[in-house]
């Protein structure tokens, strides 16, 4: 026994604990796999306190604080006087006096007794006879302008001979329909000219140009004398008829 415990046993001496570690191991494995997959497996077992704590963001930080307004310096203006000329009452009157102006004699005649309006120095004399010569003068009319611009409706009611568009047979065929807008004038003696397109289907601006130009207007009148005029018109094209 003595020499078992001092020198060297010769592996008489077996030891179990080599087993007990190799359990030991397995068992706390066991356990912490356990503890990791519970929480995997089973989210709702986890405290909600602390989960809406870890999900939730952080609350953003509060917003500056407003610039303080800009002060606002107030300028008294005060009134200035030239020469202090004018300045307050210091006692209101008790009694105010109407004065009343008087009228103005009777102003003679301005002829010049001897001139050449008479002999007797009645009135008409030289400024008489210039102011008679004034009133006399001829009247000038101002002249009437060259050109005016009149809305379709008014330019629809002096229409005189209208010829309708013909409908081109390649629209036709192509099922194209749509308003071609023209801009004309209308000469003094109720004639188009200047005919040009505004806007419209290309296939049908001819078409219409055609048409309209051989359209015949009464002449507008502008105080009793005829006047050119510019206005728009529209020439509708439509399958139905």
């Amino acid at each position: 026994m003595f020499e078992d415990a001092t020198f060297e046993s010769s592996n008489r001496i077996k030891s179990k604990s080599k087993y007990w570690m190799i359990v030991t191991t397995i068992l706390c494995g066991s356990v912490i796999g356990v503890m990791v997959l519970i929480p995997l497996i089973y989210p709702e077992a986890l405290p909600k306190q602390a989960m809406a704590t870890l999900l939730v963001a952080p609350p953003p930080p509060p917003p500056p604080p407003p610039p303080p307004p800009p002060e606002v310096h107030q300028v008294i203006v005060k009134p200035q006087m030239m020469n202090n000329q004018l300045t307050a009452p210091t006692r209101i009157p008790k009694q105010i006096k109407m004065v009343a102006e008087k009228e103005a004699p009777p102003s003679a005649g301005f002829g010049v007794a001897g001139g050449m309006g008479g002999g007797d120095g009645a009135p008409g004399g030289v400024i008489g006879s210039l102011f008679g010569s004034a009133s006399s003068a001829p009247v000038v009319k101002a002249a009437p302008p060259k050109k005016i611009a009149i809305s379709q409706g008014v330019a629809q009611g002096m229409l005189m001979e209208k010829v309708n568009p013909i409908y081109p047979a390649i629209a036709k065929a192509a099922r194209m329909q749509g308003t071609v807008v023209l801009q004309a004038t209308i000469s003094k003696t109720g004639t188009i000219q200047n005919l040009r397109v505004i806007s419209g289907p290309a296939m049908l601006q001819q078409s219409a140009l055609q048409a309209v130009s051989r359209w015949r207007y009464r002449p507008y009148l502008l105080n009793g004398e005829p006047v050119e005029v510019e206005t728009t018109v529209n020439v509708v094209f439509s399958l139905g008829g």
